[in-house]
């Protein structure tokens, strides 16, 4: 569970780390606070926002199961343990 969550967490922080980067390679003050205006911020957390329900929507559409398949739960097989599989 926490994979995912890690995930979101560094895909909200890629445009942040972007513009960053552009500050370091720029020579501009990186922790000067006239480096960080709020309409640059609020664009970043704008920009940011969209990749995580971009991200978000796209893994709930290219994974899991497929369409209509039937989850077989786990169950003893002659006293052996079959794990559950989607059919």
């Amino acid at each position: 569970m926490i994979r995912p969550a890690l995930t979101e967490i560094g895909i909200f922080l890629i445009p942040f780390v972007v513009y960053a980067l552009f500050l370091v390679a720029s020579r501009s003050g990186l922790l000067t606070p006239s480096s960080w205006p709020v309409i640059v911020v609020g664009r970043l957390l704008l920009g940011s926002l969209l990749l995580v329900v971009l991200s978000l929507i796209l893994l709930a559409q290219f994974t899991g199961a497929a369409p209509h398949s039937t989850y077989v739960p786990a169950h003893l097989e002659n006293g052996k343990l079959v794990p559950g599989v989607e059919k």
